[in-house]
C-alpha cells in the first residue's frame, strides 16, 4: 500500500478520537475506570499516530489541524470534567484547565477581530501543559482503575499540572499582547 492511500489516515484518526471523547467522560462517570483508561490510552495513541503520519507522509491540512486540536481539547475538557464529577479531581485544577483554554481561545478571537496579522504557534510552555495534563489523567486513571490510594501523589500531580497550566497560560497572554502591541513587527 501506497503512503497516498494513508492521505486521509490522520484526518480519520482524530475524527474517531473527537468520537471517543465523550464515550471517556461516560466511562468516568459511570466508574468504569479500566475502560476509561484503557480509551484514554487509546487516545493519546491515535495523537501520536495521526501527527506522526501527517508529519511523516505531509498529508496536513487546515482541516486536519483543526481536527486535532478539537479533539485534544475536548478530550481534556471532558476528561477533567468527569473526574472532577466523580470527586477524584479538583475544582480548582478544572478551573484553570478551563480558564487557560478559554483564555486562549478569547485572545486568539482578540487578535484576529483587531485584523492583526496572527499566525497561533504552540509554544514549550504549552507543551509542557499539554503533557502534564494527560499525565495526570493517566495517572488519576490508573490509580482509579487499580484501587490505590495515593492522595499526597494526586496532590502533588494535581500542583504541578496546576502550575504548568497557570505557565502556559501567561505564555500565551504574553504571546497575545505582543502580537497585539506590535503586530507584526518584533518589539524592539
Amino acid at each position: 500500500m501506497t503512503p497516498g492511500a494513508f492521505r486521509h489516515a490522520p484526518n480519520l484518526l482524530s475524527a474517531l478520537r473527537l468520537l471517543a471523547a465523550p464515550f471517556a467522560a461516560w466511562l468516568i462517570w459511570g466508574g468504569h475506570d479500566t475502560a476509561a483508561l484503557l480509551v484514554f490510552a487509546a487516545c493519546g495513541v491515535s495523537d501520536a499516530a495521526d501527527g506522526w503520519l501527517a508529519r511523516t507522509y505531509g498529508f496536513t491540512s487546515a482541516l486536519g489541524a483543526w481536527l486535532d486540536s478539537a479533539a485534544d481539547k475536548l478530550l481534556m475538557l471532558l476528561c477533567f470534567t468527569a473526574l472532577f464529577a466523580v470527586g477524584a479531581t479538583p475544582a480548582w485544577l478544572l478551573g484553570l484547565v478551563v480558564a487557560r483554554d478559554a483564555a486562549i481561545a478569547g485572545g486568539w478571537l482578540v487578535v484576529k477581530a483587531a485584523g492583526l496579522s496572527f499566525q497561533p504557534r504552540a509554544l514549550m510552555a504549552g507543551k509542557l501543559s499539554t503533557a502534564a495534563q494527560i499525565g495526570y489523567i493517566l495517572l488519576v486513571l490508573a490509580l482509579l482503575a487499580f484501587g490505590i490510594a495515593a492522595p499526597w501523589l494526586m496532590d502533588v500531580a494535581a500542583a504541578v499540572t496546576g502550575l504548568l497550566t497557570v505557565a502556559s497560560g501567561l505564555a500565551y497572554a504574553g504571546l497575545f499582547l505582543r502580537s497585539s502591541v506590535w503586530g507584526n513587527r518584533s518589539p524592539s
